[in-house]
This record gives structure tokens, C-alpha cells and sequence, in this order.
């Protein structure tokens, strides 16, 4: 027999594997990839922790169809920042469902914990996310809180030993860290990790973009690196900080966004291509601010195709006025 696991590459997510795997089910990891989930490439660091906790790693892209159905309408509304958790695994459930019978799955495991998040693993959070995946056969197994939850058609088929299931609750990772320990891991993703929706920066960044310009998939990675600038006459700015910054940002390829190149050592940085000539001027100047120039001093900048001559601001004071996040 063989089930399908939502899959993070963190401790519990692990932890929900080995429990079913234990009992002689084969098990196959999902990270659904949404594109808010890291900042980095992570899939050989989830492949390696899946084939730790026993399953095999199988990734689904949702990006598109995630922006468009679940980021900007959930019916259970969103955490402290832009976080709609309890829509989120709802519809990270309905993709496992959905793959069910192509890769002759049984049932879904995961590794939520009852009490763990205040929003999505409240008791009553749980039944709406298994509502919201359309769970009426009871095939979801969290087995980290089983126990304190009523037994599901795995368990009461016997295709796995509720016995050998868990009874955890609340924020306390003991139980896991010390289970962790006995299987010898060390390699999991934090508690604290996982999702940028959930951080203030993140949030704040995203709906400063929402309220300028229309989001779509090519804009997630532009949000995860850099300095935010918001011109006066509306254009997005971003200005790398430091040499993984800039590096990323090369690598972005957003047609709605144009590269400022300095002549001197400094920041890659990305203009919206339809900034007006003011608003170009100024991205080039604050380029320049964080760049090795010196103020008063006239350079050559290339926005786009196009070049001007402008000199930095008096101070990168002058630039953090401009900031989308203040400091």
C-alpha cells in the first residue's frame, strides 16, 4: 500500500513519514511549490530529508494556479501578515487528492500537530482544512496527533496501527527533537521557516506591490531580494544589497523590469520598465548612493537602453525616504 505526505522538508513533516513508513507503507513526499516557500533553491536539501524520513520526493509547481485561487481570495482569511494558511493546506490537500489515483495512493499523511499554529492547527482549523480538501472519505492521517483526534479510515480499516500513532499538542517540539535525536537527524528545516508569507517584510513588500501593479509568478522572486523603493511618480525600484543579492537579481528574468548598470563597483538593481524619465533619473541616482561614487560627482548610468548623467544623492538617508519598508 502506498500514501501520498504533504511534505515542507520540516521535523514534523519527517517525523508523519516515518510514522506511516514504519509500518511497512510506502511513502511518497509532495512538496507543492507555491513560490513563496524559500529564498533558494532547497529541492536536493528536501530530496535528501525525504529519503532520510523513508519516502521518495515528488514536487508539484502550483504557482500560477496559487496566485490565482488561493493568495488574494481565501474564505478563511489570512494570519498576522499575508499568510492564508488554513486556505493553503486546504488546497495543498486537494492537489495530493488529485494525484491520488495517478500514483496509486491510498490515503495522505501530514504532519500538522494539533494547538502547533494558532491560526491553521487550532482543532476547529484542522476540520475546515479537511473540509476545504474535500476530505468526506476521511483519508488525511496526521499521525503526530492522532490520538487526540477521531481515527480516520486508515486507522479504522486497519491499514495502519492507530497504536502506533501520536498523541502531541501545543508549540512544544520535545517530543519531536528528542525523536529526531533517536533517529540520528540533524538535517530539517526550522520551526520558524518555510513560508515568506507569514514574515512582516515579506507581507509588507507584497502589498505595497499589489496596490501599484498587477502580481503574477514572474513577480515572486523579485520580492524575496533586496532594498524596495517606492519612486514619487509610482515606479518599483530594487537595489540589491549584498553580493547574494545581486547575484540573484541578475538572474530574474521579469520582462516589466529593466537593469540599472553602474560604472563604478556597486548594487545589480531592477527599475520598472514603465517608470517615467523622473522617476528613471532618481533610481539611477540611489543606485548610484549605494554604489562607490562620490556626491557631487557626474556618472554615466545605464537604465535599460538608455543612459543618463546624474550624480548620487547627498546621503542614503536622502534614498530611505523612498523605502516600501522604513527603517
Amino acid at each position: 500500500m502506498q500514501a501520498i505526505s504533504l511534505f515542507s522538508g520540516g521535523l514534523d513533516s519527517m517525523l508523519a513519514i516515518r510514522l506511516i513508513a514504519d509500518q511497512g507503507i510506502d511513502m511518497i513526499a509532495l512538496h507543492v511549490r507555491t513560490g513563496f516557500g524559500s529564498t533558494r533553491d532547497v529541492t536536493e536539501e528536501l530530496r535528501r530529508r525525504a529519503e532520510m524520513a523513508g519516502a521518495e520526493l515528488r514536487i508539484a509547481d502550483v504557482r500560477e494556479e496559487y496566485i490565482q485561487k488561493i493568495l488574494f481570495d481565501p474564505v478563511y482569511g489570512y494570519g498576522k501578515n499575508f499568510n492564508p494558511c488554513i486556505d493553503c493546506h486546504g488546497y495543498m490537500f486537494r492537489i495530493a487528492r488529485k494525484l491520488m489515483e495517478d500514483w496509486d495512493a491510498s490515503f495522505l499523511v501530514t504532519g500538522e500537530v494539533v494547538g502547533q499554529r494558532p491560526m491553521s492547527q487550532r482543532p476547529e482549523a484542522l476540520k475546515q482544512v479537511s473540509a476545504l480538501a474535500g476530505d468526506e472519505e476521511k483519508l488525511i492521517v496526521r499521525p503526530l496527533s492522532a490520538k487526540l483526534l477521531e481515527p480516520t479510515t486508515p486507522e479504522i480499516e486497519g491499514w495502519i496501527d492507530r497504536e502506533k500513532l501520536l498523541d502531541i499538542s501545543g508549540r512544544s517540539r520535545e517530543r519531536q527533537l528528542k525523536m529526531a535525536a533517536e533517529y540520528g537527524w540533524e538535517d530539517y528545516e526550522s520551526p520558524a521557516g518555510g513560508c515568506l508569507l507569514t514574515e512582516p517584510a515579506f507581507s509588507a513588500k507584497l502589498r505595497d506591490f499589489i496596490a501599484h501593479e498587477e502580481f503574477g509568478v514572474e513577480d515572486i522572486d523579485l520580492l524575496k531580494y533586496g532594498r524596495h523603493f517606492r519612486l514619487p511618480e509610482g515606479a518599483k525600484l530594487v537595489v540589491g544589497r549584498h553580493k547574494e543579492d545581486n547575484e540573484a537579481l541578475m538572474k530574474i528574468e521579469n520582462p516589466d523590469y529593466i537593469p540599472i548598470r553602474l560604472p563604478v563597483t556597486g548594487p545589480f538593481s531592477l527599475l520598472y520598465r514603465g517608470a517615467s524619465e523622473a522617476d528613471r533619473r532618481l533610481a539611477a541616482r540611489i543606485a548610484l548612493t549605494y554604489g562607490k561614487s562620490r556626491p557631487g560627482e557626474r556618472y554615466r548610468v545605464k537604465v535599460g537602453d538608455e543612459e543618463y548623467q546624474v550624480e548620487p544623492l547627498d546621503s542614503k538617508a536622502e534614498a530611505q525616504r523612498y523605502f516600501v519598508l522604513k527603517p
